[in-house]
């Protein structure tokens, strides 16, 4: 069978009649010739947003051309269906994305991507293999997540074995991946060498687009085609379907409508909201995701069903926030929103619409973990997150949250988990209304796992306002900060649902795939469904 994350070594097709006009000296260079004039992938292909019946897959060509996706369900591409799928343009970078449909479930699906030139030869390139399962309505659920790649300067370090936590997670063989964001560093060079910790050196494949901060679209792109030379993620997008959402450091660090770069040298562009508009369509290029419709083609945040015992809610906590502030408001309004009026409504809806056993909402920030942004002008905390340091009564951007949480609570929608990424070490918080300054919630948990291949830092301190306890965290020893991947801190996390007892086990696990930590939770009853409007 041919790669799964490698183009083959000879094409698949080849044009005789061109081939027979070729001059002798080119016919005695034999392949290589004819490679020269192909489309080149030099990107792999992806999986993304696998859902009932369907999957996207996404890949790129390094010239104007046509994609084509073949898939069959056996390995020899017997019976095989063909799509004709879009153009990949310099528009988009060359970048194309087509939606698989009508997929049967429980079923593994061979794929073979390839790009036909533009030309009157439609030359095409040499094919690309992939394969996923679809989720049976008797299987059980397997899934990893993580954030925070290629952070602090810790690149792709291939005498280390580049990004190898990539590799354990596809030895687990999840049904898909969570990206929980900060899928990449547009704010931070990576240089050809840094120092480690104890005087050990780092060395780093690097380009051109990564050596200062982004700011041109090109930079952007060239964030997400750098993590795109790692052969682990290239192997681990091949097999893997994905779920992606963003955070801050697709754009620049703690970014918000109170960001100001005027004295942050290593921008010239100081204009926030064009940086954004930037990182926004590489984001959009490069992410396998399912684009929403023409309503808002840029919305992140979805809702994708698993069948009966799982329904994942991707929220958006960036793209709809106030500023950053001293977060200390007694009021609801524009400057303490964080999910934004719509986005709330939409996931109290669609959670209370859930009949599925267990609803995990994907969060790109934890909830009760203070995490800060310098001060304001009057030398005020300046809050990233959700918390405000103040172990009071929800205040600023906690009131959105405290809303949410009574929602969940007086509609009796059991079985939440939380899973996030953004502080780069792995914790287990357990939120007890019993130790809570706002306590009119159901206790839930929160699992937080990274950095995938960035610097290890932590642990955050917590705030009291949700009680959240610290069941488990692992992170540098108090003084450490920025451990590179040689310290070992890299952590992603793998949840398995039983389809029989129905319980939910969450693991930690490190860069190597040994388990940090593990809690079983039973599933709770069913959830009471309410139609209509809540009146709480």
């Amino acid at each position: 069978m041919l790669s799964l994350n490698r183009p083959v070594k000879y094409p698949l097709f080849v044009n005789f009649t061109r081939l027979c006009c070729l001059p002798l000296s080119c016919l005695l260079l034999g392949n290589l010739a004819i490679a020269a004039d192909k489309p080149k992938m030099e990107q792999g292909i992806q999986i993304g947003d696998l859902a009932p019946g369907r999957a996207m897959v996404w890949s790129r060509a390094d010239r104007p051309a046509r994609m084509m996706v073949e898939y069959a369900f056996n390995p020899d591409f017997e019976n095989a269906v063909t799509v004709r799928g879009p153009y990949a343009t310099e528009s988009r970078d060359f970048t194309a994305r087509q939606d698989l449909v009508d997929l049967p479930a429980g079923k593994e699906v061979f794929v073979k991507v390839w790009f036909e030139d533009l030309s009157n030869d439609r030359e095409p390139s040499e094919p690309v293999m992939g394969r996923f399962r679809t989720i049976g309505k008797h299987d059980d659920i397997r899934f990893v997540w993580g954030g925070d790649v290629a952070g602090q300067g810790w690149g792709i370090n291939e005498s280390f074995g580049g990004m190898k936590i990539y590799e354990a997670m596809r030895q687990v063989q999840p049904q898909f991946f969570i990206e929980s964001g900060d899928s990449v560093y547009s704010d931070g060079p990576i240089k050809a060498e840094v120092i480690a910790e104890n005087g050990q050196v780092w060395t780093n494949l690097v380009t051109p687009e990564v050596g200062k901060v982004a700011e041109t679209l090109a930079e952007f792109r060239g964030r997400y085609k750098y993590n795109l030379l790692d052969e682990n993620i290239r192997r681990f997008n091949a097999e893997v379907p994905q779920i992606w959402q963003w955070d801050d450091h697709e754009v620049a660090n703690n970014w918000s409508d109170s960001k100001d770069l005027s004295n942050d040298a290593r921008y010239t562009v100081k204009d926030v909201p064009l940086l954004v508009a930037r990182a926004t369509q590489a984001f959009h290029e490069y992410a396998p995701l399912r684009p929403h419709n023409a309503e808002e083609s840029e919305r992140i945040y979805r809702k994708i069903s698993y069948g009966p015992l799982l329904d994942v809610f991707v929220v958006d906590m960036r793209s709809y926030r106030g500023p950053n502030s001293d977060n200390l408001q007694t009021q609801e309004s524009p400057d303490t929103a964080f999910l934004g009026e719509t986005q709330l409504a939409w996931l109290q809806q669609e959670l209370q619409d859930s009949d599925a056993t267990w609803k995990v909402i994907s969060a790109d920030m934890p909830i009760g973990l203070n995490i800060g942004d310098g001060s304001d002008a009057q030398g005020n905390a300046r809050w990233e997150a959700i918390a405000n340091g103040n172990d009071g009564p929800a205040a600023g951007r906690e009131l959105e949250i405290a809303r949410l949480l009574k929602f969940i609570k007086h509609n009796r929608i059991n079985n939440i988990v939380w899973l996030t990424a953004d502080v780069h070490y792995a914790a287990a918080h357990y939120y007890d209304p019993k130790q809570a300054a706002s306590n009119d919630f159901s206790p839930f948990w929160e699992f937080v796992s990274g950095p995938l291949n960035a610097g290890s830092f932590g642990p955050n301190s917590t705030d009291a306002t949700f009680g959240p306890q610290v069941v488990f965290s692992k992170a540098p020893e108090p003084g450490q900060a920025n451990l590179s991947p040689y310290a070992g801190l890299q952590f992603f996390g793998e949840v398995n649902i039983d389809r029989r007892t129905k319980a939910m086990t969450v693991e930690l696990k490190d860069i190597n795939g040994d388990v940090v930590f593990n809690k079983t939770l039973p599933a709770a009853g069913k959830s009471r469904k309410h139609h209509g409007k809540n009146h709480d």
